[in-house]
């Protein structure tokens, strides 16, 4: 069969992995992905041909995900849901820029994405319109970025920050603070959650004076509360506007 199915393991636990994606894995005869979440899957993959790659190789796997797909049935895995920050854009892309009758069936399978494990561990801070940034200037350029975080705050919105820091990119998650800092009150919660879903899960509530001191690394997911956004009780929550009161 000439498939390509892409899909979404998750955050990290495969409690977490829907029952088509863990189908998908078992019907196929390939799995290509990153090494590291080819290891999150393992005990699902058992004696299947597998193609991983290190990190910064992505194209490269697409590529050969695509190629096998000639004449195999292949899952591409990414973390989280494949249509956030994962690999459905770049084969679909590879997929159609080939003559059409080369081309394999294509399925995208979503999953569980990391904005969403992270929020669950905070309580409900995504209860009205948020707006989701990568950090990462690795294919935007860092102006780019710093306009969308500049417009995302002012128009109050929710701020998922995903690649919030890196050993690269220490600094650009204070000049995020400092950008935001001009549209919200210094006492904004901020929730940080680590390892979202996975056995090194660690959540932290600060505010957005305070938060850019916490540990924050490329594993971490940050949200940032709009004006409404509050805690109690050690949850993270902003109300939809039902006027229930929060004594």
């Amino acid at each position: 069969m000439k498939r390509v199915t892409v899909i979404g393991i998750g955050p990290g636990n495969l409690l977490d992995m829907t029952e088509r994606a863990k189908e998908a894995i078992e019907s196929a005869q390939v799995i290509v992905g990153y090494n590291t979440y080819i290891k999150l899957i393992e005990p699902l993959i058992g004696g299947k041909e597998v193609i991983g790659t290190g990190m910064m190789q992505e194209l490269d796997r697409c590529k050969a995900a695509v190629e096998a797909a000639s004449s195999k049935n292949v899952v591409v895995v990414s973390s989280g849901d494949s249509g956030v920050y994962g690999m459905a854009g770049l084969v679909l892309e590879l997929i159609l820029n080939l003559p059409k009758d080369e081309r394999p069936e294509f399925e995208v399978i979503a999953g569980v994405s990391a904005v969403n494990a992270a929020a669950a561990v905070l309580g409900a801070p995504l209860m009205h319109d948020f707006a989701v940034i990568s950090l990462s200037d690795l294919l935007t350029s860092w102006k780019l970025i710093k306009q969308r975080v500049e417009c995302a705050a002012q128009a109050d919105f929710v701020i998922a920050l995903y690649n919030p820091k890196s050993h690269k990119r220490i600094t650009n998650i204070e000049e995020v603070q400092q950008i935001i800092l001009k549209y919200r009150n210094k006492n904004t919660p901020v929730g940080i959650v680590t390892g979202a879903s996975r056995s090194n899960e660690s959540k932290i509530i600060s505010t957005l004076e305070k938060f850019t001191a916490e540990e924050i690394n490329m594993f971490s997911l940050v949200i940032i509360g709009n004006s409404t956004t509050y805690v109690k009780e050690g949850y993270m929550i902003t109300p939809r506007g039902y006027n229930i009161g929060k004594d």
